[in-house]
């Protein structure tokens, strides 16, 4: 982090979904490194404790857990109660839970289907729907929403995943007109596979049962989607939607940006 952002978003309330782990845990670190107060939202509470300790002590500032099934409009409203009530209106939200699961369209069931929708894209819709109001009363907010370079592009495989990360990038395009003349700005985020995140790990399962090959050869694959020759880390994710976040992106809405190491041109 370059010592000239740090601080610079003091004083606002950021959630984060799905911040207990992987992507959604190191943008949390991201955004309260830069100075935000920070609830982490997600299924399993000892899991978002831990993480919201760990950021507190490293960051300097308060992080709360809040439990949260996204894809439970009860949980959501619940939940987003409980945040605001902890640490005021909220300022930034993150979606970034989410879920994937591999198999061929004809094989997909009706529940994995969803399932995928609930949590990927009605997620997000629910939880935009708690923050909206409070964010264009004030005439300021950062909304970014994590996609993927499957909401951009096709892959085989997981027609679910991608069918909800593309409905993702259009409720993210829709969603910043509406919200254009307000200061709220709304953009996604679509990384490609990234080091050290559970998504990494359940595609390599996926191709290694697929083709018979070794773990490290199923990552290999992998890698060699991309031109740059390497997966891109949380730490780049993170520092995109930082970058979003801040005052300096305040013209960039609507957007779909691509952290992929060349992926998708």
């Amino acid at each position: 982090m370059a010592d000239g952002t740090r601080g610079t978003l003091a004083g606002q309330h950021a959630v984060v979904t799905g911040g207990g782990r992987g992507l959604g845990a190191a943008i949390a670190a991201a955004l309260a490194g830069d100075g935000a107060d920070v609830t982490l939202m997600g299924r399993t509470r000892a899991r978002l404790d831990e993480r919201a300790g760990a950021i507190a002590r490293a960051a300097g500032v308060r992080v709360r857990a809040v439990a949260c099934d996204v894809a439970d409009p009860a949980s959501v409203a619940g939940a987003f109660h409980e945040a605001v009530a902890g640490l005021g209106d909220v300022r930034i939200l993150v979606n970034g839970a989410g879920q994937a699961d591999a198999a061929w369209l004809v094989d997909t069931p009706l529940d994995a289907w969803r399932r995928m929708l609930d949590v990927n894209l009605t997620g997000a819709f629910l939880c935009m729907q708690q923050v909206l109001p409070a964010m264009t009363a004030a005439g300021a907010g950062r909304i970014v929403n994590l996609a993927s370079t499957a909401g951009l592009k096709g892959y085989a495989r997981v027609a679910a995943y991608c069918a909800s990360k593309h409905g993702l990038v259009g409720l993210t395009r829709a969603a910043a007109l509406e919200a254009a003349r307000s200061g709220v700005t709304i953009n996604a985020v679509c990384p490609g596979y990234a080091e050290e995140t559970d998504m990494l790990q359940a595609a390599v399962e996926n191709v290694r049962r697929a083709t018979g090959k070794s773990a490290d050869e199923a990552k290999a694959i992998l890698v060699r989607q991309s031109p740059r020759g390497r997966l891109v880390t949380p730490a780049e994710v993170a520092d995109a939607v930082r970058w979003l976040c801040s005052a300096a992106a305040s013209a960039i809405t609507g957007q779909a940006i691509a952290v992929a190491a060349g992926e998708v041109m």
